[in-house]
């Protein structure tokens, strides 16, 4: 099955490419296809976020009210998600959707691409390694391979550090500090892995950065807004307790 999925994406690939007439123009627009298609799922997932946040007072008072009763305090969360229509496992499906081709295409460029696939004249060859090309050419001769390494971990941090504002000021920090290291991480294995990789995701995550300024924003506003009138017309939910009777003591004759 891995086997086939990574020949179909050589194939597409291939037929881009051959289109266009360049292997690394070939990437950038199979990129494009694909967050074009992932569109519809990252907005839905941003609006049953988005949804979650402007729900907070509604989720503190439920953790609140039930903390000495856990089961309670679980299906009442489940009402909650059921609701408002959130997943909690959606935020992260247009990433793990994308993994597959983010390894595929690891495979396809290491293995299947004749070497002499380039990005026109500014990367001679999409297989070679941030590593191999310092070895062959020296820093000085791979600055290109090493700025879209750059990028990777830069492209990786910024997302986190747009989403500052909308978290409580007590999370901002560890935020920021997990942010840093996973940039630095991304720039660590960013030097093994073929240079056409990181070109498909710096181009994904540029458009993701784009997507979140022009198109992701509003929609936030637009759900947060909308989740907060329906939770402000919402019903009062009251529990009510019935008091057992108690039996009534009997006189002795």
């Amino acid at each position: 099955m891995w086997d086939w999925f990574v020949n179909f994406l050589y194939q597409v690939l291939n037929l881009i490419s051959t289109a266009v007439g360049d292997w690394g123009l070939g990437i950038i627009l199979l990129t494009f296809i694909i967050r074009i298609l992932l569109t519809p799922l990252t907005i839905s997932s941003t609006k049953s976020s988005a949804r979650m946040q402007a729900m907070q007072p509604r989720i503190q008072d439920i953790q609140e009210r039930y903390a000495d009763d856990p089961q309670r305090q679980s299906q009442e969360m489940q009402d909650l998600y059921r609701e408002i229509g959130f997943n909690p496992v959606g935020g992260c499906l247009p990433l793990f959707l994308q993994m597959p081709v983010f390894f595929a295409l690891f495979t396809v460029l290491r293995d299947m691409l004749p070497g002499t696939a380039s990005f026109y004249a500014i990367i001679p060859s999409l297989g070679m390694s941030i590593a191999d090309a310092v070895a062959a050419n020296g820093i000085a001769g791979s600055w290109i391979h090493i700025l879209l390494d750059l990028l990777f971990g830069v492209l990786t941090f910024i997302p986190m550090f747009s989403n500052l504002n909308s978290q409580p000021a007590e999370q901002r920090q560890t935020t920021m500090m997990m942010g840093m290291v996973m940039a630095v991480m991304m720039v660590w294995m960013g030097w093994r892995v073929p240079v056409g990789v990181l070109l498909y995701y710096d181009t994904s995550s540029l458009w993701g950065v784009i997507q979140q300024q022009f198109i992701t924003s509003r929609v936030q506003a637009a759900a947060k807004a909308e989740a907060a009138a329906a939770a402000a017309n919402a019903p009062i939910k009251v529990d009510v307790v019935r008091k057992t009777k108690k039996a009534r003591p009997h006189k002795k004759g």
